[in-house]
């Protein structure tokens, strides 16, 4: 028999690595629910990496400081909550039924986590550039969606309403309170009794 020349290992330099952006990607994705569950002042370096299965020197080779990570992380979750909720009120046949889909949406038994994220992006904003500009962004598109949604329920008929912008910064500003009360429990208050007060908004505002 021929002898096999034995395999060579694969150069470093040839070797199949994922993109950078895509690495950055799963490295954020890993942090979302260490911040969810923790907070982000409780989540390093070293937690980051062992939940996305990497070491700590990955993590430090794609992101600058454990700020950015979380920053990056907060950013992934944020974006792509409130864009399945949009996404769920813009199926809605009326504008109506999609305000009462996106104020079922915002408190459930789940979205404590979601609550619990977005007042760490919102705390964190005294302290980073960064993140105040994001969030002067968020509610800029949050406060737009909902507007649309109350200009296109005036044209439908449903609802009744002068200043569909000055309506949309009540609406966030409540949505926003009651998360905070719902998170804190003082006094108490349930995903049920939360959507009340905002249901109860929308029928004096716009349907009375």
């Amino acid at each position: 028999m021929t002898a096999r020349t034995p395999r060579r290992a694969v150069d470093a330099s040839r070797r199949t690595r994922q993109p950078t952006e895509v690495r950055r990607r799963l490295i954020a994705e890993a942090a979302v629910p260490l911040i969810a569950e923790r907070g982000s002042a409780a989540v390093g370096v070293r937690d980051v990496a062992a939940a996305a299965g990497v070491s700590v020197g990955t993590v430090t080779y794609h992101f600058e400081s454990v700020q950015e990570v979380l920053s990056e992380a907060m950013v992934l979750h944020i974006e792509r909550y409130y864009g399945a909720l949009s996404e769920a009120a813009d199926r809605a046949t009326r504008a109506a039924e999609g305000l009462r889909l996106l104020i079922d949406a915002l408190f459930t038994d789940d979205t404590d986590r979601h609550w619990r994220m977005w007042f760490d992006y919102w705390n964190a904003g005294d302290r980073d550039q960064a993140f105040a500009r994001g969030q002067a962004a968020r509610y800029e598109s949050w406060h737009g969606e909902i507007r649309v949604l109350v200009e296109r329920g005036r044209d439908e008929g449903d609802f009744h309403c002068d200043d569909p912008a000055d309506f949309a910064v009540r609406f966030a500003a409540l949505a926003d309170g009651l998360a905070l009360q719902r998170l804190r429990q003082s006094p108490p208050l349930t995903t049920t009794d939360a959507r009340r007060h905002l249901y109860r908004l929308v029928e004096v505002e716009l349907e009375g």
